[in-house]
């Protein structure tokens, strides 16, 4: 089924700041609001990019352009964002707002979970793949469900482990953070070259 050839496109989606803020948000002040609100925001932007990329491909296969076309959009897509994950690769310093994570409101962590899995380049690239990629495949707009769920899903890991694990939870995170933040990028490279590959079957066959 074609939502499952999408799925390894989350750990696209969250490798990198997201799940780093998803952990901060985690361990910030006022910690449940914060995490279900920077889950909530990114829901509903993840849902709009992908639907918004999954119709204009629709309606640009009734137009006349063979799917073929599309799977080359999706696929320049896909390059652009393994350049971009390369290119940011060696990035020191973390982004500004992050310094504000510890003491964020729930306001603030709604907008950032929007903007941050909507429009970061990486996010943006990935969501219009995944929509572009089930219309091009003739799969259903729902097919995109599973893979907005577990992207949800993967966000929320850090706040439901801590309300598992407690005490626990508060000295495992910070490991995560520290390990996703050096090795995110590779996660990264490896996913998009599983994606391409199977872009470039779509294309080729």
């Amino acid at each position: 089924m074609r939502f499952l050839e999408v799925l390894p496109m989350v750990f696209v989606m969250i490798a990198g700041p997201q799940i780093l803020s998803a952990i901060f948000l985690a361990t910030s002040r006022n910690w449940r609001r914060n995490s279900a609100a920077f889950v909530g925001g990114a829901a509903i932007s993840i849902s709009l990019v992908v639907a918004v990329a999954y119709e204009v491909s629709a309606g640009v296969t009734e137009q006349g352009p063979s799917n073929t076309t599309l799977s080359a959009i999706v696929l320049v897509a896909l390059v652009l964002a393994m350049v971009h994950t390369y290119l940011t690769r060696e990035t020191s310093e973390p982004p500004r707002w992050m310094g504000k994570l510890e003491t964020a409101t729930p306001r603030f962590s709604f907008r950032l979970g929007f903007l941050l899995m909507g429009f970061f380049p990486t996010d943006i690239l990935t969501s219009v793949a995944v929509g572009s990629y089930l219309a091009a495949s003739d799969a259903s707009l729902l097919d995109a469900i599973p893979f907005i769920l577990c992207t949800l899903l993967v966000l929320a890991l850090p706040s439901l482990t801590l309300v598992v694990f407690s005490e626990r939870a508060e000295t495992f995170l910070p490991k995560a953070r520290n390990w996703m933040d050096a090795n995110s990028w590779i996660v990264n490279e490896l996913v998009i070259l599983l994606f391409i590959a199977m872009s470039l079957n779509n294309l080729l066959g």
